[in-house]
This record gives C-alpha cells, sequence and structure tokens, in this order.
C-alpha cells in the first residue's frame, strides 16, 4: 500500500460553529500527539470525548473546553483493562450521537535490552498498544459500518516499518497495528468508514522519558518533530480518507523513504545505533 492513498469514501464530517457538532473520541489524550489531536478536532468544531489513565486528561479536557467552547468530556480509564475499554464505549454511547470519528493513539513503550527489561512492561505494551486498540476497534466500527459512515485513525509509526533492536516489543507492537489498519482498509473498501494509519517519527513527547530512553540513547537526546506538526497531518489525513500518512518534517519522511530500500537486518542495525542504551552519550 502506498502512503497517502485517498480511499474511495467522501463522507467526510461536517460541523459548523454555533450548530449541531459531530462527535470525536480521541485516546493517549492528556499529553504529547494525542492532546494535539484533540486540539485539532475542537479546533475544526467537533464536540470531543478524551480518554487517559492519569489524571491529567481532566485539565486536558478543560483547557480543550475553554479553547473550543464545546463540548468536551473526559473519562479517565485504564485501557489496557477490559473493563476500561468497556466503561469508555459505554460513555461514547451514553452521549446518544453516532461517532463520526475515534482516534485509537493510546501507547506507550520500553527501551532497554529485552533480556534486561521486566515481562510486566513488556506485557502492558502489549496491553495497551495491541489489545486495547483491537477491542476499541472492534466496538465502534461495528457501530459505523451499520450506518456507512465513520473515521478510525491509528497511531501506528514509522518503527512499524524495522525490528526495534532495543526496542523489540514497542516496535513489533507499531508493526501489528500497521498490518491490522492496512487489513481493515481492504476489508472496508466498499463501505463509507475509511481508517488512517498516522505514522510519525520521534516526536518531542514524554515518551522518551516514561520508555527511560531519554538520557542515554542516540534517539532520547536528538531533535524531533513538533507533536503539534503530527497531528496536524494526521487530522487532515483522516478527513481526506487517506490510508496512511508519515507524520513530522522532511527528516523523519526521508528516514521512512530510506526505510524502503533496507533489507530489515541493515534496519535492525541501524534501529540499534539510535536505541541502545549508551548511544546517547
Amino acid at each position: 500500500m502506498t502512503a497517502d492513498t485517498t480511499s474511495t469514501s467522501d463522507a467526510t464530517p461536517t460541523a459548523t460553529p454555533g450548530g449541531d457538532r459531530p462527535l470525536a473520541v480521541v485516546t493517549g489524550a492528556s499529553s504529547g500527539i494525542g492532546l494535539e489531536l484533540a486540539r485539532q478536532f475542537v479546533d475544526h468544531h467537533f464536540d470531543l470525548i478524551v480518554a487517559a489513565e492519569d489524571a491529567e486528561i481532566a485539565v486536558a479536557a478543560a483547557v480543550l473546553r475553554a479553547q473550543s467552547g464545546g463540548q468536551v468530556d473526559h473519562v479517565q480509564v485504564d485501557l489496557r483493562d477490559e473493563q476500561g475499554v468497556a466503561d469508555l464505549y459505554a460513555r461514547i454511547r451514553a452521549d446518544g450521537r453516532p461517532l463520526a470519528a475515534i482516534a485509537l493513539n493510546a501507547g506507550h513503550g520500553q527501551g532497554g535490552a529485552f533480556v534486561d527489561t521486566d515481562l510486566a512492561d513488556e506485557l502492558s505494551i502489549i496491553d495497551l498498544n495491541i489489545t486495547s486498540t483491537v477491542r476499541l476497534a472492534k466496538l465502534v466500527l461495528r457501530d459505523m459500518v451499520a450506518r456507512d459512515e465513520g473515521r478510525v485513525l491509528v497511531t501506528s509509526s514509522i518503527a512499524s516499518t524495522m525490528p526495534g533492536s532495543f526496542q523489540a516489543v514497542y516496535n513489533a507492537s507499531k508493526s501489528f497495528l500497521q498490518s491490522f489498519t492496512e487489513a481493515l482498509q481492504n476489508e472496508l473498501k466498499d463501505t463509507g468508514v475509511t481508517l488512517t494509519s498516522l505514522m510519525p517519527g520521534p516526536t518531542e513527547t514524554d515518551f522518551f522519558e516514561r520508555a527511560d530512553m531519554a538520557e542515554d540513547t542516540k534517539v532520547g537526546t536528538s531533535e524531533k518533530d513538533d507533536p503539534a506538526q503530527v497531528a496536524r497531518q494526521g487530522f487532515e489525513a483522516l478527513m481526506a480518507g487517506k490510508d496512511r500518512v508519515v507524520g513530522g518534517g522532511l527528516k523523519t519522511k526521508v528516514q521512512e523513504a530510506a526505510g524502503k530500500a533496507m533489507p530489515d537486518k541493515l534496519k535492525a542495525a541501524v534501529h540499534r545505533r539510535m536505541a541502545e542504551p549508551g548511544t546517547g552519550d
């Protein structure tokens, strides 16, 4: 599948200031790309439900509400847990409006050698990045397909295109999301439902700090893309019904393009030079 290809659907949700606002959902919206995606939605006159596991989601919702003047509700929920997904879906259904768009953005990573990291941390990545996305997609896509309308943005990564030495489970989780999204694009190609994969490169968020990669890895200490730029690119691709978009600046787009010509063994070696502890010195 080629980058930035356009879907057959043209059912773009519409909204006007002061009119009936369509409903959107953003997960992982307390900071970083998720918060910036939420800003994009409210700037384009959507009402929002934002979700995250940390208490900062309430603060983010208040800021977004003041920015938009519209409805911004928050759900503090751990999507790694099946009940957490059920609680968020129940809140979506309770709104009463059809869900126009959802950004399945929640995720996290962990750096370090696989034999040294805690298994619990690796399983947490799988539970949040993969399992929660599948659970929530199953619920919302059935509703969207039933009414033949809706848009889904999945935050993948250019990490999905390369074996992730010293980020083995994280990169593999993003590879799953990329394959999952592309498969559903094909399954739903004759419907009014679109799926868009957002593929950021290294972005200036708290991801690397949370993944214990901020201080001693090359990728953690290097210059990164602006999350607002990445979110804008993702939102625009979502609204245009595109299959995928590489988010970020020229450096990230060149990195993604160069990766297409590299064998996986070489990509793993390149990733090692970026992510191995000690490379940030």
